[in-house]
């Protein structure tokens, strides 16, 4: 059970809460889901979902009384509430086995660590490189379509034709930022097309001078607590190897 000190504490636990759930579940989250999980009641719970939607942290579906994350919520929970998980040992080592099967050619090394981020977050896995015109290697788009916000066609459609257009997508990875992982939220990706996504980045470097970049793409319900420390563990082994070659 999830005990709070005030008001405000218990507000933000409600709201983690009920984020945490729809991540898991990709159902809209009703009071009485989350209300076993407070010393609190369903009413109760209700009218903080009510508030949390006034200020735009929730929203909620005509077809459903249920609450969902809005952006604003999820850039909240991301910034704030996350409480990121350190990557259990067995992952870790799955990830040192898969670069120990590598080559020293560049090019093929890129294309494996595509498929190691897409094979442990269940995302799309995506790695760039600048010096090569634009190139970049990606893998695991049909698991982000497979997603449940995806099965209208016409999102299918534009998602494509974003992941296509090469130069836009690198345009978005290719944004300075100074923290080792970022996260592209929604509507911060200034693409009408991408606003149901979330995309996470992180850089790999050569000798302490930025080389590329890694990125993670999802739907915004992404499991933002694994995902980040998964991309942050992939760029510091990608460091390693990239100096080693």
């Amino acid at each position: 059970m999830v005990r709070t000190v005030d008001y405000e504490s218990r507000r933000r636990a409600v709201l983690a809460a009920a984020i945490n759930k729809y991540i898991q579940e990709a159902t809209p989250v009703a009071s009485d889901d989350i209300a076993k999980d407070f010393d609190l009641s369903p009413a109760t719970i209700r009218n903080i979902f009510a508030e949390l939607e006034e200020a735009n942290y929730l929203t909620h579906l005509y077809t459903s009384g249920g609450r969902i994350p809005t952006n604003k919520g999820y850039r909240y929970y991301v910034d704030f509430l996350l409480l990121q998980t350190e990557l259990l040992d067995e992952e870790k080592e799955w990830i040192d086995r898969e670069y120990k099967r590598r080559t020293n050619r560049v090019e093929e090394v890129l294309d494996r660590t595509t498929e190691i981020i897409s094979a442990i977050t269940h995302y799309a896995g995506i790695t760039s490189i600048p010096q090569w015109q634009g190139k970049f290697f990606y893998k695991g788009i049909s698991l982000v379509l497979n997603q449940p916000e995806f099965q209208d066609y016409q999102k299918i459609r534009l998602l494509i034709k974003i992941i296509e257009d090469k130069q836009y997508l690198l345009n978005i990875i290719n944004r300075d930022f100074t923290d080792r992982v970022r996260v592209y939220i929604g509507e911060e990706l200034g693409c009408a097309e991408m606003e149901g996504c979330s995309l996470v980045v992180s850089s790999y470097r050569l000798k302490d001078k930025s080389l590329g970049r890694l990125a993670v793409l999802g739907p915004m319900r992404m499991e933002y607590k694994h995902t980040m420390p998964v991309l942050g563990y992939i760029s510091d082994v990608l460091t390693e190897v990239m100096n080693s070659i």
